[in-house]
């Protein structure tokens, strides 16, 4: 989706799901899985490939680079990546 513009608590950014866009990245995606003890499935990226979308085994949708971070439950975080509310840092690289 093409967003721009001051969002609620971050700009509003470009988003697409499509899970072509994280080829390359499965060493990424599993890395965060262990950490999370979670299964990450990679479903887009966000800010024109600045960062990676994934979700979890639960449908929660997570932000991907060298920190993750959720917007919590699936219909919650389409609400939040539409209206610009930055997501809760989970874990960085260390």
């Amino acid at each position: 989706m093409q967003i721009s513009g001051p969002g609620i608590t971050c700009a509003k950014t470009p988003f697409h799901f499509k899970p072509d866009y994280c080829l390359g990245e499965e060493d990424r995606f599993a890395g965060w899985s262990e950490t999370l003890g979670r299964d990450l499935f990679p479903i887009g990226e966000l800010d024109d490939g600045r960062f990676f979308l994934c979700i979890d085994e639960t449908g929660e949708i997570y932000l991907v680079g060298m920190w993750i971070a959720t917007f919590g439950p699936a219909q919650d975080a389409l609400e939040k990546l539409a209206l610009g509310v930055a997501p809760a840092r989970v874990a960085s690289v260390s």
